[in-house]
C-alpha cells in the first residue's frame, strides 16, 4: 500500500539520472528514493522511440510493484519519448526533465539563443524545441546530438584527453552560433560540466534540469498529499540491470555515502 512514507521512483538508462536522484534527496531530506538505472541497455539515445518507450513501461511496472508513490523519468530520451505514455497508464503522479529544464532555460538566457544536447534520440524528438518555443516563441534554438557523452560517462572517462577532443568536436556548431545558453540535454552530462564549459567558455550558462526538476517534484508531491512528514527517516534504494560495481564506483563519486551498495534486478 502506498502512503506518504512511500520511496519516489527515479530512473535513467543508466547511471546519469543520480544527478536529478542527488537534487531530489538533498531539497526533500525527508523522501526515499528508489532509483533505477538501466546499465545492461544503456544508451537509450540511438534505439527507437518504441524501444524506449517499451523499456520505460517495464522500469515503470518494476518501480510500481516496489511501492514508489511518484515516478521522476531522470533520462531526457525516455521523458521524450514516453512520458505521455507512462502518464497515462499509470496512477501516480509522473515528472519528466524536459520541460523543468527548457523553464530554466529561458530563465537563463540573455540573447534569446539556447542551444540544447543531448542524445540522438532527444534531438531527433525535437522536445526541447517544443517545450523552450511553447514558453517563447521567438527564440532561436540550436540543437547538437552528442552520442558518445554517454558512453565516456559510464566507462568513466570524466576528465580525459579524449574526452576532451570529442567535445571540442560536437560543441564546435554551438560555438559558431554564439548561443548563450546551453542545456545539458542528458542527465550523464552534467558529469562533464568543467570540460564542456572549458571548451565554451564563461560566456555560457550551462543548464541541467536536476534542480528544477526536483523543485517540482516536490510541488507534485505537495499537490498530491504525497510529501513525506517532516519527522520521516529516509531509506534509500539503488537497483542497476547490469554491473553493479561499476554503478557504485561511479554513482558514489556524486552521492558519496548515501549509495552504500546496488542491487541487481534484470528487466526484459
Amino acid at each position: 500500500m502506498v502512503t506518504n512514507s512511500s520511496p519516489v521512483g527515479v530512473f535513467d538508462s543508466g547511471i546519469g539520472g543520480l544527478t536529478v536522484a542527488h537534487e531530489v534527496m538533498r531539497q526533500l531530506p525527508h523522501e526515499s528514493v528508489t532509483y533505477f538505472g538501466d546499465t545492461a541497455r544503456v544508451p537509450y539515445g540511438p534505439k527507437s522511440p518504441e524501444t524506449v518507450r517499451r523499456y520505460s513501461r517495464e522500469i515503470a511496472s518494476f518501480l510500481a510493484d516496489q511501492g514508489v508513490k511518484a515516478l521522476v523519468v531522470a533520462c531526457n530520451t525516455a521523458t521524450a519519448h514516453a512520458l505521455p505514455t507512462l502518464r497515462e497508464s499509470l496512477t501516480m503522479p509522473v515528472i519528466g526533465v524536459i520541460e523543468p529544464g527548457a523553464r530554466a532555460a529561458v530563465r537563463a538566457t540573455r540573447n534569446g539563443h539556447i542551444g540544447v544536447i543531448g542524445t540522438v534520440g532527444t534531438i531527433k524528438s525535437g522536445a526541447y524545441e517544443r517545450a523552450l518555443r511553447a514558453i517563447e516563441p521567438s527564440l532561436r534554438v540550436t540543437t547538437r546530438a552528442c552520442p558518445l557523452f554517454v558512453p565516456l560517462v559510464e566507462e568513466g572517462w570524466i576528465d580525459s584527453e579524449a574526452t576532451r577532443l570529442i567535445a571540442e568536436e560536437y560543441l564546435a556548431p554551438i560555438l559558431r552560433e554564439e548561443v548563450d545558453t546551453l542545456v545539458l540535454g542528458c542527465t550523464h552530462y552534467p558529469l562533464l560540466k568543467p570540460t564542456i564549459a572549458s571548451v565554451l567558455g564563461a560566456d555560457v550558462r550551462l543548464i541541467d534540469s536536476a534542480e528544477e526538476t526536483a523543485n517540482e517534484t516536490a510541488a507534485m508531491l505537495q499537490q498530491h498529499c504525497l510529501a513525506a512528514s517532516t519527522t520521516a527517516e529516509p531509506s534509500h534504494r539503488f537497483i542497476a540491470s547490469d554491473d553493479p560495481l561499476m554503478f557504485l564506483q561511479l554513482g558514489q563519486r556524486f552521492l558519496g555515502d548515501a549509495i552504500e551498495s546496488v542491487e541487481v534486478k534484470t528487466l526484459g
